[in-house]
């Protein structure tokens, strides 16, 4: 799958522009970054760091060190697997396992076709109902192993 480059928009270049030399500029470029397109494109990491200046290796350590960033496109279907404390003692762990067994990606990967991505989260607040899964807002609770298959279908199904 070929992805496309982002281009990066003259409302974003001056964002930047405006942040470039105020301290702790990074993380709030990188922020809006994110919100715009998502996940941060490898070019437009690139110009970022020409634009403020930074090496882009700079701009990589902070993207990977704070797991909130993301350096690919998420699916169509964002499967969150909660692993909070009640989601975890009841299985969580287990559950995420099964969804990257069957969709052959490991957590905060997406499926090749783009369908799909595998994200760990925090305590969802619901722990009544856990272990919980959300995908793309809608809550699956009290979620097995077995139940992975019919939650992929569900989503499948609606293309």
């Amino acid at each position: 799958v070929s992805e496309q480059l982002e281009q990066m928009t003259p409302e974003l270049r001056a964002f930047i522009q405006e942040w470039k030399s105020k301290p702790g500029n990074l993380i709030m470029v990188l922020h809006q970054v994110q919100q715009k397109y998502g996940y941060i494109p490898r070019n437009i990491a690139i110009e970022t760091a020409e634009l403020l200046d930074v090496p882009l290796a700079k701009i990589y350590g902070v993207v990977t060190f704070y797991n909130f960033f993301k350096l690919q496109k998420a699916g169509k279907y964002i499967i969150q697997v909660c692993l909070g404390t009640a989601c975890y003692l009841r299985g969580g762990d287990d559950i995420i396992k099964e969804f990257e067994r069957q969709l052959g990606i490991g957590v905060n990967g997406t499926t090749p076709d783009g369908l799909f991505s595998v994200e760990a989260v925090r305590c969802i607040g619901c722990c009544g109902l856990a272990p919980a899964v959300v995908v793309n807002g809608e809550v699956h609770g009290k979620v097995v192993t077995g139940d992975v298959t019919r939650i992929l279908n569900i989503y499948r199904e609606r293309g």
